[in-house]
């Protein structure tokens, strides 16, 4: 009830573009920010034509980071296109010239959201960053956030969204999503990476940083 009143509290403020100045004052995830405007408003962003890695997924906590550093504590302008089905506000979020959401996706931290991308810059930044392996693209095979939701939903990860043009690379270790979650079930560091990359089994990954059970992968 109070989420549905904030949403029609800010409902003028936000149903057309305009830009709006806020002091960010919380990062839940690497495309979603809480800053606080003018009388202290309270506003929940979800950043425009991008996609970050979820919480779970591999580079998620990583993602989360690299936008903490770019905007935690700091006076942005958001370039506000309505609210979404939760009541967020999406927004390009600019640091004086820097536009954040095209810096997630230029260092490799997001994905161009291919459901609602508009500006062509953000599939041209996606593959700079891919070809240049940066982020999470140092991994060969990330998993796009809405096929890993989807994946969670049903109970596994299995498909991959791979680079245009660049075929699906072989199991060589004869490995299987077979149900194994816990670091202590995997026989070696190929397995592990194995389950974090094709299965997605975020759990580990646990610092985010890209490496599964680091006891196995030093």
């Amino acid at each position: 009830m109070r989420a549905l009143l904030i949403a029609v509290l800010l409902l003028p403020l936000m149903a057309a573009a305009q830009t709006v100045s806020c002091r960010v004052v919380g990062v839940s995830d690497g495309d979603t920010l809480t800053c606080l405007a003018a009388g202290n408003q309270q506003i929940k962003v979800r950043l425009n034509q991008i996609d970050a890695p979820e919480k779970g997924q591999a580079f998620g906590q990583a993602a989360k980071r690299k936008l903490s550093s770019l905007v935690h504590g700091r006076q942005v302008q958001l370039r506000t296109e309505g609210l979404d089905k939760y009541g967020r506000t999406i927004a390009e979020v600019f640091s004086g010239s820097l536009n954040i959401n095209k810096e997630m996706v230029r260092s490799g931290y997001a994905w161009a959201y291919r459901e609602y991308v508009r500006d062509n810059e953000y599939l041209r930044l996606e593959e700079q960053a891919r070809r240049a392996s940066r982020g999470l693209w140092s991994e060969p095979n990330p998993i796009y956030p809405s096929e890993f939701r989807h994946g969670r939903r049903a109970g596994t990860v299995s498909r991959q969204i791979l680079p245009p043009h660049e075929p699906r690379r072989n199991n060589q270790g004869g490995f299987a999503c077979n149900g194994k979650r816990f670091c202590r079930e995997m026989t070696s560091c190929a397995e592990a990476r194995f389950y974090l990359r094709q299965c997605g089994v975020g759990r580990l990954d646990r610092d985010g940083d890209g490496v599964p059970c680091e006891s196995l992968c030093r």
